[in-house]
């Protein structure tokens, strides 16, 4: 596995720039290594674009679309709620989702409410998060 530096934050867009990248995105996916690498070696987060609350009924099914759309398979440990996610400017081309857990941080940067769907598992298709690096790639409709 190769040794990476985290990606250095330059700033946070504003409320109004979140409004406006997201203006045409579907959805995000995040793809980073696992704290459980040999039964679950990638940790997967999806980003819809929306704020709604989605049925408890439903939300298995999202989860398997994109299980099978994706070919990730032995998924664990899903989490599928409306959260905080900021962006952050890096170095990258496309700004960088950040999930906003704490309260205190979430108090000094901007950010707006999506539905994520974090979960840990496994694909043929994610070398790279089995190698040690984290990616993320934005779904735009």
């Amino acid at each position: 596995m190769q040794e990476m530096q985290p990606l250095k934050v330059n700033s946070y867009l504003s409320a109004g720039e979140i409004t406006t990248l997201l203006e045409k995105v579907e959805y995000i996916l995040m793809a980073s290594p696992s704290l459980m690498p040999e039964e679950h070696p990638i940790h997967f987060t999806i980003i819809l674009n929306t704020a709604d609350v989605i049925p408890e009924d439903v939300k298995p099914l999202i989860l398997e679309k994109f299980c099978r759309e994706l070919d990730i398979t032995a998924t664990s440990h899903v989490l599928s709620n409306r959260e905080r996610i900021a962006f952050a400017l890096t170095s990258q081309k496309t700004p960088m989702p950040k999930h906003i857990i704490d309260d205190a941080e979430a108090n000094s940067i901007p950010w707006t409410l999506l539905h994520i769907i974090d979960f840990l598992g496994d694909s043929q298709g994610f070398k790279e998060a089995k190698d040690g690096l984290s990616g993320w790639s934005y779904s735009y409709n």
